[in-house]
């Protein structure tokens, strides 16, 4: 008995198996249909068909070229960090080399390529804060990692 109700179970599969094969090719034939008519009816650049197609493409593009901007800002971040992290060290063993030598310590006003340093960070700092016109609650020990993803594609 345990067969024959697996045999109805099996039909009962294939049955519905067939009705989607079916109607899966009734739908290619309606498709093909419709393109076929689109495209005696409509020049290239207006066929509904194409313009389906080619939003579908740009809606992917789209989302790959989101996940490569999040690649590169963080990217970007990192490089600022270690950046920062090298260049600040740097610069305060060169401070403490002057300082044990006798020699005058350069200041933060007279050290242009601090002073650069410290703008671009700046910079990019402004550029990913969110836009929310609550500046004067953003404070420098906040982590700017955080920050990032708010500044890829705003209404994400």
């Amino acid at each position: 008995m345990g067969h024959e109700n697996q045999y109805h179970h099996h039909a009962a599969v294939d049955d519905l198996q067939n009705l989607l094969t079916k109607a899966n090719n009734d739908l290619s034939v309606v498709q093909h249909r419709l393109e076929k008519e689109f495209q005696n009816t409509y020049p290239d650049n207006v066929n509904p068909s194409k313009l389906v197609s080619r939003i579908k493409k740009i809606q992917d593009d789209l989302s790959s070229l989101k996940e490569q901007c999040r690649e590169l800002l963080a990217a970007k971040q990192d490089l600022i960090d270690e950046a920062r992290t090298t260049l600040v060290g740097n610069r305060s063993l060169l401070q403490r080399m002057q300082a044990s030598s006798g020699l005058p310590i350069t200041s933060d006003s007279v050290d242009l390529a601090y002073t650069n340093l410290n703008q671009v960070i700046d910079e990019w700092t402004v550029q990913i804060r969110p836009k929310t016109g609550d500046e004067e609650h953003f404070s420098d020990s906040e982590d700017i990692n955080q920050l990032l993803f708010s500044a890829i594609v705003q209404n994400s």
